[in-house]
């Protein structure tokens, strides 16, 4: 009696690897091209962003709110850790959204780089992120604000395209390769 072992014809664990990994990537990416934009921001819209946001970061603030929850005491050190863990988290955290985007959405790159990017931007900074008090309301902040920040997260959909399609190709199976279905078990003889 031989027995088959039952290999699936699509890794979706390779995909979220693959998306978690480029997450990591165009977080950094969107880290270094927060700068120039930054620098780019008017003085007058720095200081009315400063007197309305909740604390330096949405990430600093999630990072506060998260040790109060669990009784730590305050810390500065222990803040900017957790702030950055929990930004790059959610940047890692993003990335499979691109993988779905191409493998079961069917959107090319860029398609998928726009709408994985500017998801993020709407979902995260215009509804999630305000509702968890980690920002001020939306309208609180000036347009030009909103379009820096939209712009960087278009810039994290770029980045996490080709960071998942360098990978994906490397480990020969390209995000937008369609998901394998195995063959039905046809039995002996059939």
């Amino acid at each position: 009696m031989s027995i088959k072992k039952s290999v699936p014809g699509h890794a979706v664990w390779a995909d979220i690897a693959v998306g978690l990994l480029a997450g990591w990537v165009a977080t950094q990416v969107t880290n270094l091209a927060q700068r120039p934009l930054r620098r780019a921001t008017p003085e007058h819209i720095d200081r009315h962003e400063q007197k309305v946001r909740p604390g330096a970061s949405s990430s600093l603030v999630a990072a506060r709110k998260l040790a109060e929850i669990l009784d730590v005491a305050p810390s500065q050190e222990r803040d900017a850790r957790w702030g950055k863990a929990i930004h790059l988290a959610v940047g890692m955290g993003w990335g499979p959204v691109y993988g779905l985007l191409r493998r079961y959405g069917g959107l090319r790159p860029v398609g998928a780089a726009l709408a994985s990017g500017s998801a993020m931007s709407l979902i995260l900074d215009e509804a999630l992120v305000p509702a968890l008090g980690l920002s001020a309301p939306c309208h609180h902040y000036p347009t030009f604000t909103r379009v820096r920040g939209f712009i960087a997260h278009l810039v994290y959909g770029a980045a996490v395209a080709m960071a998942a399609e360098g990978l994906g190709r490397a480990l020969g199976r390209p995000p937008g390769s369609p998901a394998r279905s195995r063959p039905a078990d046809r039995g002996p003889g059939r």
